[in-house]
């Protein structure tokens, strides 16, 4: 049976809901990830911004030109000024999100080691800079 839900992403199957990527102009955010453009979603609490982000990343990675994938940081907001402690929140979250969406384990294979080189100023710019490589 669905509902209407206001407690997280929205699943088609199980909500009632608009086509999340028909609230955004599609085009034009697609002719920005091809040109490796910078964007911002913004909108109200509640408003679908991560239903709209996780079908955009489904579509990119259904293409096969792009590896896509969404992590919310928010976990580190506990962590409140323990940097060190919300960066390991944060590599840990991009790790799980990486791997369930992509099958990718690059980053949990080396998130302790960019923590113990670059500490949790320059550990996530050097893991992500490395998984981009690689």
């Amino acid at each position: 049976m669905r509902f209407f839900n206001t407690t997280g992403p929205v699943e088609a199957d199980m909500h009632y809901s608009v086509p999340p990527l028909g609230r955004i102009d599609l085009d034009d955010t697609l002719r920005l990830v091809r040109n490796r453009r910078y964007f911002v979603l913004h909108a109200p609490r509640q408003t679908g911004k991560t239903s709209v982000l996780l079908a955009l990343r489904d579509l990119l990675n259904d293409t096969g030109e792009y590896r896509c994938m969404y992590a919310n940081v928010e976990i580190a907001q506990t962590a409140r000024e323990d940097v060190g402690r919300a960066m390991r929140a944060i590599l840990g979250e991009i790790a799980s999100c990486a791997e369930d969406a992509l099958g990718d384990g690059f980053v949990e294979g080396v998130r302790a080691e960019m923590l113990d080189s670059y500490g949790p100023d320059g550990a996530l710019r050097q893991t992500l800079r490395r998984w981009a490589r690689a």
